[in-house]
């Protein structure tokens, strides 16, 4: 798959697979801060995460993407160290915020560099190619956590800086210098005026937002899913490698497929199809149609990968093309603390509509049915799972904490 991108995509996916294998510390951020400050620190570092963002599409108004890409890593990698260091409630969180505010600055830079480095078709291969790396570099993460966890939280917070590092260390050595323009600020120079995102942007992102909830519900609900719905204590791990197994299988047929098909149609009708399957996941009892059900999303995911990221590129104008990332890309991060709340407020309300009568194993998924075709109209399907028992309630109060997307 990679010897069919260009050089400069090439690279970036190498650099961005470093930066991932350490990608896994933020996740043990509760851990880090213990029970009395895990709730701030999260919300704390949601918040900077998001600014983080915008301020990588910024720079690019005045700095190329290379440059911002390299900036954003060293950033991100020195303040993982600080953290590293901390200690104290206010050191930490401090550290935490820091950390937040550098985290994301590489986003829009490098969703940049990928839409510059082709087009059409093979610019939506190129952003799969990049999703499919990115989710076997987590898979890698996961091991080497498993392996760095017994030496302390810090020690994961450390490895995550080295890799972060080691990343732009490749990135300024061996991606392409550019010469020109940064970001398009001659253009936006020239405009004037408060930079304000179309209607087209608009619809992208609501939608984009629907689609992440419902994707970001299956991924942290599915292993309590399974487990109460008493398959074995395997299965949960032995479901999601297989999904990192079927992801790159899946991808060449369907590029072949689907080649020349409109983004919009695509994602309208995938989004869809992923809602009937969570739909499934959320209704059923039987550990097998949910794991059956489960490696279906993730070839639909397949068909999926890249295509928020071509529609943006093919859409935005050139100059404007690093914000459009920026907001368009915003969706992860307010999807991701809406889910827990949402998936509350669906177990509550299906249990007044009487549906406690039904085993508590389906709480945690529906919004797991809430994708979102991203066209002129947005369609939702959503499932009311039975309320659970009030002492399967007490037992699974809190939800796992959902990864990073994009690290």
């Amino acid at each position: 798959m990679l010897r069919s991108l260009p050089v400069a995509a090439r690279t970036l996916v190498w650099v961005r697979v470093l930066n991932a294998l350490g990608a896994y510390a933020l996740s043990f951020l509760a851990v880090l801060t213990g029970p009395e400050l895990a709730a701030v620190a999260l919300a704390l570092f949601g918040v900077t995460a998001l600014i983080s963002r915008w301020v990588g599409a910024f720079l690019l108004d005045r700095f190329s993407p290379r440059t911002v890409l390299a900036s954003g890593l060293v950033a991100t990698g020195l303040s993982l160290a600080g953290l590293a260091l901390a200690h104290g409630q206010v050191q930490v969180l401090v550290a935490i915020a820091v950390v937040g505010l550098a985290f994301e600055v590489y986003e829009p830079a490098s969703q940049e560099l990928l839409a510059r480095a082709s087009t059409g078709e093979r610019r939506h291969h190129t952003y799969a190619v990049m999703g499919v790396a990115l989710s076997a570099a987590g898979a890698a993460a996961g091991l080497l956590a498993a392996g760095l966890l017994p030496l302390g939280v810090r020690w994961l917070v450390a490895a995550d800086a080295l890799t972060c590092l080691v990343a732009a260390v490749v990135a300024v050595a061996f991606l392409p210098r550019e010469s020109g323009r940064g970001g398009g600020r001659g253009e936006r120079g020239r405009a004037g005026g408060r930079w304000r995102p179309p209607v087209a942007l608009m619809r992208l992102t609501v939608a984009g937002t629907a689609f992440a909830v419902g994707s970001l519900a299956v991924m942290m609900y599915l292993p309590l899913a399974l487990l109460e719905r008493g398959a074995p204590a395997w299965l949960p791990g032995l479901g999601l490698a297989g999904a990192a197994v079927l992801a790159p299988v899946a991808l060449w047929p369907s590029r072949r497929l689907l080649a020349g098909r409109s983004h919009v149609v695509i994602l309208g009708v995938g989004t869809v199809l992923l809602g009937m399957l969570a739909l499934v996941m959320a209704v059923t009892a039987s550990p097998a149609v949910t794991i059956g059900a489960y490696l279906a999303c993730t070839v639909a995911n397949t068909v999926l990968l890249g295509r928020w990221q071509s529609a943006v590129a093919d859409a935005a104008p050139e100059a404007d093309r690093p914000r459009w990332f920026a907001f368009q890309g915003s969706s992860w991060g307010v999807a991701q603390p809406a889910v827990p709340p949402l998936a509350a407020l669906a177990g509550t309300t299906a249990g007044a509509m009487g549906g406690g009568r039904l085993p508590g194993s389906r709480r945690g998924l529906p919004a797991g049915a809430l994708h979102a075709a991203p066209h002129r109209r947005l369609t939702s399907i959503t499932a009311a799972p039975p309320a659970p028992a009030r002492q399967e309630r007490q037992r699974h109060e809190r939800p796992p904490p959902a990864r990073p997307q994009w690290r």
